[in-house]
């Protein structure tokens, strides 16, 4: 073998040692996302009161659903969140949507504990329950048109529901630029929820004048393959939360795939509520 020949060999292999390296650079990164998760417990917030709430949604100026909310404190010590939302106006003309949720989570350590929520499109009922334990969550979806209900297993420590999830960041300091990640399985896929404390200021809703703590939210999805990928049809969003003992959700601007979505509280009452019944 010539001089040549040899470097030249030596530049290949050089070359495929590299490109191997960074291959399993990326994966070990790609699949050692969970260590990047918020690992604090909760925070000493004071608890929220039990609440009844108004929230109304809109696209392009245009009222297209209503929900009401419920908050209050269940049975053997936990926090319980109920809604009822529908589409109105012209937005229900061209599609019906129906749903109704409820959550209950930990009132000491605000972990999720079950979600029940059923949806009507149209003519069809999907009905999604999920248990959660130490190691992960099981989701149980009916629908209508299927024989049977399909059932998954996701295997993750620290997963939090929609309902836990906001509870844990009310439940912290939220100081200027802090940054939480929380992995959320909300119905039926697992996300990792990146939220950045931007800032404070003043925001005017429809039920008054806040100020308010301004929060930005990135999701990414976990896919099979147990990778982070970008949310197909979410971009991102900006909240505002109210700056004071309740720390109230008071609007959301989500840029998704079909442009902007508003959602801003339109009243609240603090008291016992009567519990939604579904």
């Amino acid at each position: 073998m010539t001089v040549r020949a040899f470097a030249r060999q030596r530049s290949a292999t050089a070359l495929v040692a590299i490109s191997v390296a960074l291959v399993a650079a990326n994966s070990s990164a790609a699949d050692d996302w969970s260590a990047t998760l918020s690992r604090d417990p909760r925070g000493s917030f004071p608890d929220l009161r039990p609440l009844h709430a108004t929230y109304a949604f809109s696209w392009s100026g245009i009222t297209a659903a209503m929900a009401d909310v419920w908050f209050h404190r269940g049975d053997e010590g936990s926090f319980v969140l109920e809604g009822k939302g529908r589409t109105v106006g012209l937005a229900r003309v061209l599609w019906r949507f129906d749903v109704n949720y409820r959550s209950v989570a930990h009132a000491q350590t605000l972990r999720p504990i079950e979600v029940h929520q059923t949806e009507n499109v149209r003519s069809k009922r999907i009905e999604t329950n999920l248990k959660f334990f130490d190691a992960g969550v099981t989701s149980t979806r009916t629908e209508t048109n299927r024989t049977k209900s399909s059932s998954k297993n996701f295997a993750l420590e620290n997963l939090n529901d929609l309902h836990s999830a906001l509870l844990y960041l009310r439940s912290q300091p939220l100081r200027d630029r802090s940054v939480f990640r929380l992995a959320v399985y909300p119905a039926n896929s697992a996300y990792v929820a990146t939220v950045t404390v931007i800032g404070h200021e003043r925001v005017k809703v429809h039920a008054g004048t806040y100020s308010a703590i301004k929060l930005d939210l990135r999701l990414q999805r976990i896919n099979k393959k147990n990778q982070l990928e970008p949310h197909r049809k979410f971009k991102r969003a900006t909240a505002w939360v109210s700056d004071d003992n309740d720390r109230l959700l008071l609007r959301v601007e989500a840029q998704i795939f079909v442009g902007t979505i508003m959602t801003e509280i339109q009243s609240v009452r603090f008291d016992q509520p009567i519990a939604a019944i579904f």
